[in-house]
């Protein structure tokens, strides 16, 4: 999975996540088209382990895959149903408050 952290000005983070075959790909439903850029979701590769610590850290988060979102219904971040589809691709945004 490609793992990328976003820190903003005010110390806020985002942690995005995408399964390694989704990265530079565009996914589409109706009118709605995402291209899951290197440049949100990262050019390094990460093990599960180290998505699992961002993850379980992550005040926000954006999800794109099985393998990301399993992750994050394994931590208890979103439920079963927690995440919807955009094509065939499962994609889950979390955000805590």
């Amino acid at each position: 999975m490609y793992l990328k952290i976003h820190r903003t000005p005010a110390g806020d983070e985002v942690v995005a996540v995408c399964d390694r075959e989704l990265l530079n790909v565009r996914i589409s439903q109706g009118d709605l088209e995402i291209h899951i850029s290197e440049a949100f979701y990262g050019g390094e590769l990460a093990t599960p382990d180290e998505v699992r610590i961002a993850l379980s850290r992550a005040e926000n988060a954006n999800l794109m895959g099985e393998r990301s979102v399993a992750l994050a219904i394994e931590l208890g971040l979103i439920g079963k149903d927690g995440y919807l589809r955009i094509g065939s691709v499962p994609h889950a945004q979390i955000i805590r408050i």
